[in-house]
């Protein structure tokens, strides 16, 4: 049986200074397990989505009614609080286990062997990102789920999903300049396209903050707007991205791109027309909760999926791999 290696003062003390070092002079992960927390990162930034709307749609979002604590006396929810309080300490809760697994991400891309600036930086631009927006959460909440806090709180969530699908598809490339793998009118496209993305998104928060599920079951402020008008510029601008993305597909494959393209294009089609189901539905059934949420899954997946078509549109080369002994991850070997 091994013996466990002796970490001396000076290790312990560089441990402390800077752990992401430390770590990364003992550990070199495998290419696959560098994807792998990046991708971790971005499946746990979609789920943050998915519970946030379910503490919306039970009426939990004062389940906790104070912040940072859940209550003046207690960190945890109470017996007391029941289920309300308990969905909206567990997504809380989640919170941490979104930090852990961004975390992850920053110490894999941080020891990846050779070190990447880019790709760490990525990781750190989601950790800031994940706080910030922890605030602006526990802000909603303190200001009685004003719905302008509470469409911030959902855009900010889009922005580290963003940024989690960029890092995810940088652990596969390289650090070179991007090569451009289609001309300037198709990149024009593709910018129109993620312009009526966002706007999509925007006027999708603006829809929540006037329509009826409101968060709470107390009287909660809504926008001041007409909830059905709303929702019909929600939709035509859905079928103007709709339209968008079938004019892409049709340039691409005039243009006889690249297939991974026209596949990610086809891949954005597809959630589209699913997402247009599901709007039409739960709005010709009174909103239900269930179809509801599956909306805001939608969103984020369709979100997920605009971004993957941009990034499709150039290549770098691929990373150099520096592993010692074999593709596998490796344990450098510890000072005595």
């Amino acid at each position: 049986m091994d013996g466990v290696p002796n970490v001396t003062r000076a290790d312990a003390v560089a441990a402390v200074r800077n752990p992401l070092a430390f770590i990364a002079e003992r550990w070199t992960p495998a290419p696959r397990t560098v994807q792998r927390a990046a991708l971790t990162a971005l499946v746990m930034s979609v789920v943050i989505v998915v519970t946030g709307g379910a503490v919306r749609l039970t009426g939990s979002g004062l389940g906790c009614p104070t912040w940072p604590k859940c209550t003046d006396d207690s960190l945890t929810t109470t017996g007391a609080m029941g289920l309300h309080g308990a969905i909206e300490f567990g997504n809380r809760l989640l919170t941490y286990v979104l930090c852990a697994a961004v975390g992850w991400a920053i110490i894999a891309a941080r020891s990846q062997k050779p070190y990447r600036r880019s790709l760490t930086r990525l990781g750190w631009a989601q950790f800031w990102v994940v706080m910030s927006n922890a605030v602006l959460g526990g802000i909603v909440v303190l200001v009685g789920l004003n719905p302008y806090t509470v469409a911030a709180h959902f855009v900010a969530t889009s922005a580290l999903i963003a940024i989690a699908v960029v890092m995810w598809q940088r652990t596969r490339e390289g650090d070179t300049e991007a090569r451009p793998l289609v001309g300037k009118s198709v990149q024009q496209l593709v910018r129109v396209l993620v312009a009526a993305t966002v706007l999509l998104i925007l006027v999708g928060t603006v829809v929540t903050g006037a329509g009826p599920h409101a968060g709470d079951s107390s009287e909660v402020e809504r926008m001041p707007l007409d909830w059905e008008t709303v929702s019909k510029v929600h939709a035509v601008l859905a079928w103007i991205v709709v339209t968008l993305t079938f004019a892409l597909w049709f340039v691409l494959k005039a243009v006889d791109s690249p297939r991974l393209a026209l596949d990610r294009t086809r891949d954005l089609f597809v959630v589209l027309l699913a997402q247009g189901v599901i709007g039409y539905v739960q709005y010709f059934t009174d909103l239900p909760e269930l179809l509801v949420g599956l909306h805001m899954l939608g969103s984020a997946l369709v979100w997920i999926a605009v971004i993957r078509v941009l990034l499709a549109l150039r290549e770098r080369a691929e990373p150099a791999v520096d592993l010692p002994g074999s593709a596998t991850e490796a344990t450098v070997g510890s000072r005595a």
